[in-house]
């Protein structure tokens, strides 16, 4: 091909001139059809006034070039063209599917018929490139495409390939790939392409078959690059590739092998993916990826000395890998083996002297209340850009601990990383009230909302909440009001405010202000609890209220919208409705289990009624005591102020 190109060369000269030039013969232009795949013949469409122009008997040999508005025609004189160039013109023409000695002149007014090339036409891939580069993908592609089903096509082939990947849905690409591959049943690459193509795009059946005519070219084939990016992430998906998967012979495969154990494993069959990775093992035994997916399948069959013990070897072959040593340290830590964990921790630390490990150290040696190793550790990362922010965060965790306040404030104060910022002064501002330094510790959020106005609603919500716990419940309401004005759709400064109007006084300004953030966002049940409680506020016994926190109440532990808290408050509301209508043995079966697995101030209350109002005083004195005793209940505290007796 380079050859032939190389003899086309004062062609392309001459076509790159007169693109440049105008030319006194224009026509109109009819489309090319969407995708051609395999033409027999080219109709070019030209205007009467043209005609003249073709001439049997002329010294000029014409070509004719389809733009997006014109039919252009470009002369090519004889002197112009060399000797190879006007043979291989000639051969061509010998070898054209249509006779030359059709007559023209009973065809149509306005069509000439052209020769079709058995190879691809450097004129039709210049346009398809022009037209590509103009943003005219659509006749690109359909160029391309057309183009590609000649003979020694495979480049372009791959160009056209490569435009549908990116400008074509899965789909269509795979359609055209699996065309082309048909027509070239020899060409491997193509098998490649087919396969990556068909996991993309769902077609397991093909993926499958695909798949296996490779293996059985090269069992021993690196098929990596096809299973990039495909793992299919749905339950049926993953189970309709194992299906197509299972009849391949991958016993000689590696990344067939361990795609099969990975979807096993999956499927919880870890005793038949373990005999899928032992495979794998056997052609890359030091491969990490493959060793840590052998010990996952094991902590499904094995007890955990096994799993440790086949880590550990694992890890001493290969004492360069820094995830060995995370896998292993992640599992000790899952054990609760917190100890063994921070030893290697710090062997890795020592080895890789990596920030990564420092970090993760430093955390464990804070969770066992070795501060003077985790302050070292830390101190060490400070020195690292990257972990500046983080290091002085958990300084700040590790000062607190040791209750040494206004040093944890300086670390925590220092901490400037956005994902980090806000978590570090709601601790200043804890260590400030601890003090009662409340003009501390609302500067502390004016200063971060300056700094940081992404977190202004938060620091309002935190500052009327101070000042709410300070006997301070007007000022904060009016904080609220006035910066939702500001922020008239942040769901935390509605909400809030909310939380601090009456149900019975200002109910209605309570309703609409719920009501609008249902509307902003449905599916919030703490929303929906809040709208339960003020109804049944106002009506102990209304239906809306009732039917909102039973449907709070019974939605299950496993579902992503469940929330221990507000299960309870449910349970509370519902309580609190039967026990306004006197219905105590209700009352007992709603909160008696939820009091002895998580015991609140609200439930003991609810409860210490409903046995009042049954008269069993034995379990009344038993329930205050326990009341008195976890919560200082009766002796004035701040729990009393806000609980509803």
């Amino acid at each position: 091909m380079l050859n032939r190109l190389r003899k086309r060369r004062k062609l392309i000269l001459l076509l790159a001139t007169l693109l440049c030039v105008d030319t006194s013969a224009h026509a109109n232009f009819i489309d090319t059809p969407t995708l051609i795949c395999t033409p027999k013949t080219v109709v070019d469409v030209v205007s009467d006034s043209a005609r003249h122009v073709i001439d049997k008997n002329s010294t000029q040999h014409m070509t004719f070039h389809k733009d997006d508005t014109d039919l252009m025609v470009f002369p090519l004189t004889s002197h112009l063209v060399d000797t190879d160039d006007h043979n291989q013109l000639k051969d061509q023409s010998r070898n054209q599917s249509i006779d030359s000695t059709i007559n023209t002149t009973k065809l149509p007014s306005a069509t000439v018929l052209q020769p079709e090339l058995r190879e691809p036409s450097l004129y039709a891939l210049l346009n398809a490139e022009f037209a590509a580069d103009r943003g005219d993908i659509e006749r690109a592609l359909t160029l391309y495409k057309q183009q590609s089903f000649k003979e020694d096509a495979t480049a372009v082939f791959e160009r056209a390939l490569s435009l549908s990947l990116r400008h074509d849905n899965v789909g269509d690409s795979l359609q055209f790939a699996k065309m082309w591959q048909d027509q070239n049943p020899d060409h491997v690459p193509a098998w490649f392409y087919v396969a990556h193509l068909a996991l993309k795009a769902h077609d397991y059946t093909l993926a499958g078959q695909s798949l296996d005519r490779i293996l059985r070219y090269d069992p021993r084939t690196d098929l990596s690059d096809i299973l990039i990016g495909i793992y299919p992430t749905t339950d049926s998906d993953q189970r309709e590739l194992l299906e197509a998967l299972q009849p391949i012979n991958s016993e000689q495969n590696a990344s067939l092998s361990v795609l099969k154990a990975g979807l096993l494993y999956q499927f919880n069959e870890p005793e038949i993916a373990i005999i899928h990775i032992n495979r794998a093992l056997l052609h890359q035994p030091d491969y990490v990826p493959f060793i840590t997916l052998k010990a996952d399948i094991l902590r499904k069959t094995e007890p955990a000395e096994t799993v440790l013990n086949y880590i550990n070897q694992s890890r001493l072959r290969n004492p360069d890998s820094k995830s060995l040593y995370l896998y292993e340290i992640r599992y000790l830590l899952d054990l609760q083996q917190s100890q063994e964990a921070l030893e290697l921790l710090l062997e890795a630390h020592q080895r890789f002297n990596d920030a990564e490990i420092t970090l993760l150290a430093a955390l464990v040696s804070l969770d066992n209340e070795e501060y003077r190793s985790a302050d070292r550790l830390l101190n060490v990362l400070a020195k690292t850009p990257t972990y500046l922010d983080q290091a002085y965060y958990y300084l700040g965790i590790s000062a607190e601990r040791q209750q040494r306040f206004e040093q944890a404030k300086s670390y925590l104060k220092s901490v400037m990383q956005e994902d980090l910022v806000l978590s570090a002064r709601k601790k200043v501002v804890d260590l400030e009230l601890l003090d009662d330094n409340i003009d501390a510790a609302i500067d502390t959020l004016v200063n971060l909302r300056k700094q940081f106005t992404v977190f202004a609603p938060e620091t309002y919500v935190l500052q009327a909440n101070i000042l709410w716990q300070h006997d301070q419940a007007e000022e904060a309401l009016q904080l609220l009001t006035r910066v939702s004005r500001k922020y008239p759709n942040d769901q935390s400064i509605l909400f809030a405010r909310v939380q601090l109007l009456d149900d019975r006084s200002d109910y209605i300004i309570k309703r609409t202000l719920l009501n609008h953030l249902q509307a902003l966002d449905p599916n919030n049940l703490s929303y929906q609890l809040s709208y339960a409680q003020l109804l049944l506020a106002n009506d102990q016994n209304s239906e809306q209220g009732l039917e909102l926190a039973q449907n709070i109440r019974q939605v299950r532990f496993d579902d992503p919208r469940y929330d221990n808290e507000l299960h309870l408050q449910a349970l509370n509301v519902l309580a609190s409705s039967a026990l306004a209508n006197e219905n105590y043995a209700q009352v007992i079966e709603y909160l008696k289990t939820p009091y002895d697995v998580l015991p609140t101030l609200r439930s003991g209350v609810l409860l210490l009624r409903a046995y009042q109002g049954l008269g069993e005083s034995a379990k009344v004195n038993a329930l205050l005591a326990d009341l008195q005793q976890r919560f200082s209940f009766g002796q004035h505290n701040v729990n009393d102020r806000v609980q509803l007796y």
